[in-house]
């Protein structure tokens, strides 16, 4: 006998950066969330995304590595909460961090990170291969929608995503991403968009999507017209 179909899926409405930003805005201003509560919500979402797209048995390694890459602003601070998560969970994170953020915060999540024995690299192969060859895959923290590529570090770091075979899975938006066409992009394979997905995100082609926005409150929901969502169960995250 057939289990009842679940709810059908509606199309995500897709925001602008400015809707976006909005949102955050009265999240952290009217509703009261901290910043360091926003981020933990979305680095722990983020790892459980991560762990729904490449549950343990199915990677193709023997050791669960992961590469996750960090920027030096919001973005990357989730990156470090999702590595600190994605250790809790039994895979083998490695961060690269080049340029840290001297915020109280940023460092808190860092250590944090370096007190659960995550190793942070000192410096990105150049040699692709060498990347592919060592990790399952690469969580992609580096910008988010904070900027097109931006000066070194970050353009850097893109420049090797760009030549990577093993997936990536980009956190928010991918990084370097702008509106408008655009030729020589990342590609991940795997997109996690916090609290709503935004415009920019509508070309992405990879396997997996999902939306890790949860803990939005209804009434804000309404407002931006982006829910409600059906999360399974207890999971913090919906595949769109």
């Amino acid at each position: 006998m057939s289990s009842a179909p679940g709810p059908p899926r509606e199309p995500p409405r897709y925001l602008s950066r400015a809707e976006a930003e909005a949102m955050e805005k009265e999240l952290l201003e009217d509703y009261r969330f901290g910043r360091q509560q926003l981020i933990e919500i979305w680095g722990h979402a983020c790892a459980v995304a991560v762990t729904k797209a490449f549950p343990l048995p199915s990677l193709p390694r023997r050791q669960p590595t992961l590469l996750v890459a960090c920027g030096p602003a919001q973005n990357g601070a989730i990156g470090l909460v999702c590595a600190r998560h994605l250790r809790s969970f039994g895979y083998e994170p490695t961060i690269f961090y080049p340029k840290r953020s001297p915020e109280p915060l940023h460092r808190d999540f860092t250590t944090q990170c370096e007190k659960m024995d995550i190793p942070f690299l000192s410096y990105l192969p150049t040699e692709v291969q060498l990347i592919d060859d060592a990790y399952n895959a690469v969580v992609d923290a580096v910008l988010g929608a904070e900027g097109s590529e931006g000066p070194e570090p970050c353009a850097a770091i893109l420049g090797t995503l760009r030549l990577l075979r093993i997936p990536i899975v980009s956190l928010d938006v991918p990084s370097g991403w702008a509106p408008g066409p655009a030729s020589g992009d990342i590609s991940p394979a795997v997109l996690v968009s916090l609290a709503a997905p935004q415009e920019v995100t509508r070309r992405f082609q990879g396997r997996r999507h999902f939306l890790a926005g949860r803990f939005v409150p209804e009434e804000l929901q309404r407002k931006f017209g982006i829910g409600p969502r059906h999360y399974p169960g207890s999971d913090c995250v919906v595949a769109l």
